[in-house]
């Protein structure tokens, strides 16, 4: 028997509910999980939206990715709740730092994954998410980071052109119909790292609802980390 994967679907990994300590101090909570029978090929280190806008470590995108790489793709996944930030797994201590204050949540994060050996690391920032990893992820031995619906209000333009030539991988995924950041402005306003890769998903919106547009977002991801792996499959087991 297989099961068409919908928005719900949990399909196997190994599990564990984890803490990140800070480097100011703060105990972070999230989850890690592990394909349930091998090592993994790559890794995501997930940074949801906006907190005061009711991002969290279960923002659909981010939930789904965990329920579903592991298993389809090979894939850890680590996600957290940013300092101050609630969920059913718990909260994160501390409050809303704008962004900047972020950056020690990423530092406790990579640390984490380096510290169990987790390879191949990247960054999947999604709206929020994408400016902490603009803002912060060049200091850290990552691959690269892959942002879904950059709105680029919190990132200067210093920061941004710092990923020019610094050797990691910047994938810009960028929603026909964004409230923010369309593909035409991006393109403009991505310019200056020359070597980044943008993709303008016809049809996509900024929260990317629909198991249509979550399959094309698993997939752009998935083509930077396993692409041996693609196309995803759409049932499980698989058929």
């Amino acid at each position: 028997m297989t099961d068409i994967i919908r928005g719900g679907s949990l399909l196997p990994a190994r599990r564990e509910n984890i803490e990140l300590l800070t480097p100011d101090g703060l105990t972070l909570v999230g989850e890690l999980s592990l394909p349930a029978e091998r090592d993994p090929i790559a890794t995501l280190v997930c940074l949801h939206p906006l907190p005061t806008a009711g991002g969290f470590m279960d923002s659909h995108i981010i939930r789904k990715a965990a329920a579903r790489l592991p298993a389809l793709a090979d894939i850890a996944v680590l996600r957290f709740n940013f300092r101050g930030v609630s969920s059913p797994r718990g909260r994160s201590q501390g409050e809303f730092g704008h962004g900047d204050a972020e950056g020690f949540d990423l530092d406790a994060a990579v640390a984490f994954a380096e510290d169990r050996g987790l390879p191949l690391r990247w960054l999947l920032g999604w709206s929020f998410g994408t400016e902490v990893a603009l803002k912060h992820g060049l200091q850290h031995d990552v691959v690269g980071a892959i942002l879904l619906s950059p709105p680029l209000h919190r990132t200067s333009e210093d920061e941004l052109a710092a990923w020019e030539g610094s050797g990691k991988r910047l994938v810009v995924v960028v929603p026909e119909l964004d409230d923010y950041l369309r593909p035409a402005e991006a393109e403009e306003r991505f310019a200056v790292v020359p070597e980044r890769e943008l993709v303008a998903v016809e049809g996509g919106k900024h929260l990317w609802v629909g198991e249509n547009q979550t399959y094309r977002v698993l997939t752009e991801i998935v083509e930077r980390l396993n692409p041996a792996a693609l196309p995803l499959p759409t049932s499980w087991p698989e058929a």
